[in-house]
């Protein structure tokens, strides 16, 4: 009897709760069916990175080779270079692009004029909303090796044109710098609402107590969004390995292969052009399980500091 009523309780609580809040689990559904149809539901296909998958046996009838994929990635002549050009270009996009939403967004909460603010917020989240076919499109435009607008100046002052699209050299930079521009205002967005919820109170005191512009952002504006900081740099780190399939796509060619090729392009390659489905998925899910240890590695460290996910 008396776990029968400790089993209702539970059930009318949480359907009061429905009724309360009716509007917002609603705003949940469309979430909800993205997540299970497009997230949860392809988990179920993790099994042909251990079969010889092809299309006619389909995914059950296939021969099971167990480990063979990941054996075949990790003793592959390309492992080593891809592995390679992830991680560097990864570490770059971390190192550069990872502070650069953060400085954006202390700049403009330092700003007093708001129609400047909002302008400038508006210059710079409007490239998120590009695609990178239109952003390498205008690339060509500024750095195709004979009619770029760059090039043409170098030309008009008697320097030698350079190849920017097709030369080893230069695409990591401008896969680093054309990922800033493009991401750079849409990242600023969760800092601004974070520095947003900083009493104002604090930096008034601050002043009073002759506190200059920098001792404020070093004890009161930083500490205020640091958790927030910590966060973000989670589940950047998470996706290390994910640096850009569009963009690595649109801008990598014959010529910059070498330092371009990453995992998603090989992947792309091995699965979709050359039908090697078993392979793909087990690179795949390597990715992600790279991925969760370095979740759960960075979250347990940051801990220490209160700025963990769960």
């Amino acid at each position: 009897m008396d776990s029968s009523i400790k089993l209702k309780r539970p059930a009318r609580r949480i359907l009061k709760n429905l009724r309360a809040y009716k509007a917002l689990y609603l705003l949940l559904i469309p979430g909800l069916l993205y997540f299970t149809i497009f997230k949860y539901v392809p988990m179920g296909g993790v099994i042909i990175a251990f079969k010889d998958y092809n299309l006619t046996d389909g995914i059950w009838a296939s021969e099971w080779v167990g480990l063979e994929h990941f054996q075949r990635f990790f003793e592959g002549v390309y492992f080593k270079d891809i592995m390679t050009n992830t991680l560097i270009i990864a570490f770059y996009k971390i190192v550069f692009g990872f502070p650069a939403p953060i400085i954006l967004a202390l700049m403009l909460h330092s700003v007093k004029a708001e129609w400047f603010k909002r302008s400038i917020q508006t210059i710079t989240y409007l490239p998120h909303f590009i695609s990178w076919v239109i952003i390498y499109g205008l690339m060509l435009a500024l750095m195709a090796p004979g009619e770029g607008l760059f090039n043409l100046l170098l030309k008009e002052y008697g320097y030698n044109p350079i190849s920017f699209l097709t030369e080893s050299s230069w695409i990591r930079f401008l896969l680093v710098s054309s990922d800033i521009w493009h991401g750079i205002g849409w990242g600023a967005i969760i800092y601004l609402a974070a520095l947003a919820g900083i009493d104002p109170s604090l930096y008034e005191a601050a002043q009073v107590d002759g506190a200059s512009r920098w001792r404020r952002l070093w004890h009161i504006t930083l500490p205020g969004i640091r958790n927030v900081i910590i966060l973000m740099f989670i589940l950047r780190l998470s996706h290390i390995l994910d640096v850009g399939f569009d963009q690595v796509f649109m801008m990598s060619n014959i010529f910059n292969q070498d330092r371009s090729d990453v995992i998603d392009t090989w992947v792309y390659r091995v699965g979709l052009q050359e039908m090697q489905y078993g392979l793909a998925t087990a690179v795949g899910l390597f990715k992600s399980v790279i991925g969760f240890a370095l979740l759960l590695g960075a979250n347990r460290l940051a801990k220490r500091y209160d700025g963990q996910i769960w």
